[in-house]
C-alpha cells in the first residue's frame, strides 16, 4: 500500500490573526476560543493516527506546535498557493489537505476519502457555504494548476476548482461539513452542539501561544 499523507494546515491561535470573518460577529475573544479548541481537537484527533502521516503546515508566527508532527511553514500567497505548494511536498502517495477550523471532521471521513480517492485523480469534501473543507489528489503530480483564479470565499470556489482538474480526470465528492465562518455558520454548529456538556471539548493541552 501507498503511504497516505494528512497535511493539516494551520495558523497560530492568536487574537487577531484568526477567524476575522467569525470574530467581526461573535467578537475576537469567543472566536478565538473557537479557533483553539478546534485546532487542538483537530491535532489530537489526527495527528497520531498510524493510518497516514500527518504534516503540520503552519503560517507564520510564534507557537509551540506539536513535536511529533512533521511540520512545514507555508509558502507566501493566496490560499491556492499554499495548498498547492503543501500538497505537493509529500514525495509519494496519495495526499489530504484539511483546515484546523473545521470542527465536525472524524477520522471516518478521512477513512472515507481516502477510499474515494482510489482510482481517481482528487477528492473534495464540499462545505455548506460553497467551497470544501477538504481537497485529495492521487499523487503531487496530478491535477497541476488545480487552484488556479479560483474565486476564494465565495459559492463558486469548489465549482472553480473543479473545472481545472484535466480533462478526462475522475474526482469524488465527500460528505458536506460546516464550515464555520461567520455568526449565522457558528449558531448554526452551537445548535448542533447545545445537548454537549462543555467538557466534551478536549482540554487545550496540545498545544500554546508563546508569548
Amino acid at each position: 500500500m501507498r503511504r497516505r499523507n494528512l497535511i493539516i494546515l494551520a495558523k497560530p491561535p492568536r487574537m487577531g490573526r484568526v477567524k476575522r470573518r467569525l470574530a467581526a460577529d461573535i467578537g475576537e475573544i469567543e472566536a478565538l476560543r473557537f479557533y483553539r479548541r478546534t485546532l487542538d481537537a483537530t491535532l489530537r484527533r489526527f495527528g497520531r493516527d498510524p493510518r497516514w502521516c500527518c504534516w503540520l503546515f503552519v503560517d507564520g508566527g510564534a507557537a509551540r506546535w506539536p513535536n511529533h508532527l512533521k511540520r512545514r511553514r507555508q509558502v507566501r500567497g493566496d490560499l491556492g498557493d499554499r495548498m498547492d505548494r503543501a500538497l505537493r511536498t509529500p514525495s509519494s502517495g496519495p495526499v489530504l489537505l484539511i483546515g484546523s477550523d473545521i470542527p465536525d471532521i472524524s477520522a471516518w471521513d478521512i477513512r472515507t476519502a481516502y477510499r474515494y480517492l482510489a482510482g481517481r485523480t482528487a477528492v473534495f469534501g464540499p462545505a455548506e457555504d460553497g467551497g470544501y473543507w477538504l481537497v485529495g489528489i492521487a499523487g503531487r503530480r496530478a491535477a497541476p494548476n488545480l487552484f488556479r483564479n479560483v474565486r476564494w470565499s465565495s459559492a463558486h470556489a469548489l465549482a472553480d476548482t473543479i473545472r481545472n482538474l484535466p480533462a478526462g480526470a475522475c474526482h469524488a465528492l465527500a460528505a458536506v461539513r460546516a464550515d464555520v465562518d461567520d455568526g449565522p455558520a457558528y449558531k448554526k454548529w452551537r445548535d448542533r452542539v447545545a445537548s454537549k456538556a462543555d467538557d466534551d471539548w478536549p482540554s487545550t493541552g496540545a498545544l500554546s501561544v508563546a508569548s
